[in-house]
């Protein structure tokens, strides 16, 4: 093994942040989720593999319970894993240390990962996110509309539906903690509201609006841009917005504005199967990638992690 592929586990406080970014940065595969500004937000500990000087990281979020460390995905962070996407043989060597410093597990990888071949000790279940690429004209992209979002536009059409960019933080905030499909706790809330922020601050992220005629909002999201991604981030409706089409309205809006551009949509996905409908609805190519899990937990934690 030569030092560039020597593998080293770096505690939190050691972690290098300038080498860390760098690498997330020229990474072909590399994700916002990975940076340390989102870890420490997302994650708050996490600890780190580190192949040579820097050359490929990972990111290992921590929790510890009972007495056992274990490792698990934080909220709003899609995909993680290995940067840059490394070949099989320095990927099993992430994976190898893993299951043998860690008794639990389960955690996104990024699409530019490979599973462990071989290698029954962990499980690799596929997951499905979905983009749109923007370059083509609005005609070119639009052809590839199901019938069912062609009609949900129209139908938004004649609801005098206005969209307003770079609506209030707590407005947002308000309407996302009241209409999301799955509940979401004060502290999940607080987490966005901090990722939110930074975004604004830092001029990548801002959040879209659907107002009614009566100016009552019904559909909101925040988009949230990295390299050449816009990530469609924390998206809801309420009553109003499913009824009159806001959501379909606000990304058919959100196309118009930024074709041409070299830019992808990036709907983060689902395995929901009305929500990934949606997304597939407006033409958009499912992207894999990897949940890696193993359980070496004792009984009865065993069980219950099961």
């Amino acid at each position: 093994m030569t030092e560039k592929t020597k593998l080293h586990y770096i505690k939190h406080q050691d972690i290098d942040y300038d080498k860390w970014d760098r690498c997330i940065d020229a990474a072909i595969n590399s994700r916002i989720y990975a940076n340390t500004w989102h870890l420490d937000r997302t994650a708050t500990y996490w600890d780190a593999l580190v192949m040579g000087d820097y050359e490929y990281v990972m990111p290992l979020p921590i929790r510890r319970k009972f007495g056992i460390t274990y490792l698990f995905q934080p909220m709003f962070s899609q995909q993680l894993g290995i940067y840059p996407a490394a070949n099989s043989a320095n990927s099993s060597q992430f994976y190898d240390y893993l299951v043998r410093h860690f008794r639990y597990a389960k955690v996104n990888l990024n699409a530019g990962n490979l599973p462990w071949k071989n290698n029954t000790s962990v499980d690799f279940q596929a997951k499905q996110n979905y983009l749109l690429p923007l370059e083509q004209s609005y005609t070119g992209i639009k052809k590839f509309f199901s019938s069912n979002a062609k009609r949900n536009i129209v139908k938004a059409s004649k609801n005098n539906l206005s969209l307003i960019q770079g609506i209030r933080l707590e407005t947002y905030l308000d309407f996302i903690e009241k209409n999301l499909q799955a509940s979401i706790s004060k502290t999940s809330i607080a987490t966005l509201k901090n990722l939110i922020a930074y975004g604004q601050y830092k001029g990548f992220g801002e959040i879209y609006g659907v107002y009614t005629s009566d100016n009552e909002l019904c559909s909101a999201v925040y988009f949230c841009r990295w390299k050449d991604r816009v990530i469609y981030f924390s998206a809801a409706s309420n009553e109003a917005g499913k009824e009159m089409g806001g959501m379909y309205f606000l990304v058919n809006e959100f196309i118009k504005q930024n074709v041409g551009k070299n830019l992808t949509l990036d709907f983060e996905g689902s395995m929901l199967p009305g929500v990934a409908r949606f997304f597939d609805s407006f033409g958009a190519s499912p992207e894999t990638y990897f949940q890696l899990h193993f359980n070496r937990l004792p009984l009865p934690l065993k069980w219950l992690k099961a």
